[in-house]
C-alpha cells in the first residue's frame, strides 16, 4: 500500500471518529436510531399477536414483522443520515473539510463507515428485541437476519447521503421521503405480492433495492438455511448502496466548490 493510500485510510478513519463523537452527544438521534424501530415493532406486535392463523402457517407478526426488520432500519437511517449530512453542508463544514487534504472519497467513506457502525448497532438491538421480547419466530439463522438488516440500513445511509446533496433545508431533506422511500415501501412486495402487480409495476419494483431486501428476509422466513436467492438479493442491496455512495461523492464538488 502506498503512502497516499495510508494517508487516505487515516483521514477516512478520522472522519469516522469525528462523526461518531457528534452522534454520541446527540441523544435524540441516538434514541431515534436505537429505540424507535423496536418501539414501532412493538406496536405491530400488539396489533397482530392475537390474530388467528391457519395451522402450520406463520402468524401475521412473524411474517410482516420479519420484513419490517429490513424496512424500519432503512427508513430511520435514511432520515438520520440525510439530515446530518445536510447540516454539514449548510454549516460550511464540508467546504472547510474539502480545503484540507481530505478527498471527497475519504469524506464519504468516513461518513458511510460511521453511520454504518450505527446501523449495525441499530440492527443488533432491533433484531434482539424482536426475537426475544416480541417472540418473533424466524425459520432461518438470526445472524443472517441481522446481516440483512445491517445491509439495508447501510442502503438507507447511502441514499440519505445522496439525497442531502439536493436539499437546501432539513424540511426539504424530509420531503425526499415520498420520492425515495415510499415508492420502495409500496412496491417491495409487502403490501401486495409482486406477482399480483401489473407488469409495469413489477418492472419498477425490480429496479428498487428495497424489493431485494424484503425478498431476502422472506427467504429466511421460509427456509432454515441461507439460499442462493437470499445471497443474490443481499448482493444487489449492497451494490445499490455502493452505487449511491459513488453518486453522492460525485455531488460534493458541485455543491461545495
Amino acid at each position: 500500500m502506498s503512502t497516499t493510500q495510508h494517508l487516505s485510510a487515516r483521514l477516512a478513519l478520522a472522519t469516522t471518529g469525528r462523526v461518531l463523537r457528534q452522534l454520541r452527544h446527540d441523544h435524540r438521534t441516538i434514541a431515534m436510531m436505537l429505540i424507535l424501530p423496536s418501539l414501532l415493532l412493538g406496536v405491530l406486535h400488539l396489533l397482530w399477536r392475537d390474530l388467528p392463523t391457519a395451522p402450520g402457517q406463520p402468524g401475521t407478526f412473524d411474517r410482516v414483522g420479519l420484513t419490517m426488520l429490513g424496512v424500519f432500519p432503512f427508513v430511520v437511517m435514511f432520515l438520520v443520515t440525510s439530515i446530518a449530512m445536510l447540516r454539514e453542508r449548510t454549516s460550511g463544514t464540508l467546504e472547510r473539510l474539502l480545503t484540507t487534504p481530505l478527498s471527497r472519497l475519504d469524506l464519504l467513506l468516513g461518513y458511510g463507515l460511521a453511520f454504518g457502525l450505527a446501523a449495525a448497532l441499530q440492527a443488533v438491538v432491533t433484531v434482539t428485541v424482536a426475537t426475544t421480547l416480541y417472540d418473533l419466530d424466524v425459520a432461518g439463522p438470526v445472524r443472517l437476519v441481522v446481516l440483512i438488516a445491517v445491509v439495508d440500513a447501510v442502503l438507507g445511509v447511502a441514499l440519505g447521503l445522496l439525497a442531502s446533496a439536493f436539499a437546501r433545508s432539513e424540511f426539504q431533506a424530509v420531503q425526499f421521503m415520498p420520492v425515495i422511500v415510499l415508492p420502495q415501501f409500496f412496491l417491495c412486495g409487502l403490501l401486495l405480492p409482486r406477482e399480483q402487480m401489473a407488469g409495469w409495476l413489477q418492472a419498477i419494483s425490480d429496479a428498487l433495492p428495497l424489493t431485494y431486501a424484503v425478498e431476502a428476509l422472506g427467504e429466511l422466513g421460509r427456509s432454515a438455511e441461507a439460499t442462493g436467492t437470499m445471497w443474490t438479493d443481499v448482493g444487489v442491496v449492497a451494490g445499490a448502496a455502493l452505487l449511491a455512495l459513488a453518486l453522492a461523492a460525485g455531488t460534493l464538488r458541485r455543491r461545495t466548490d
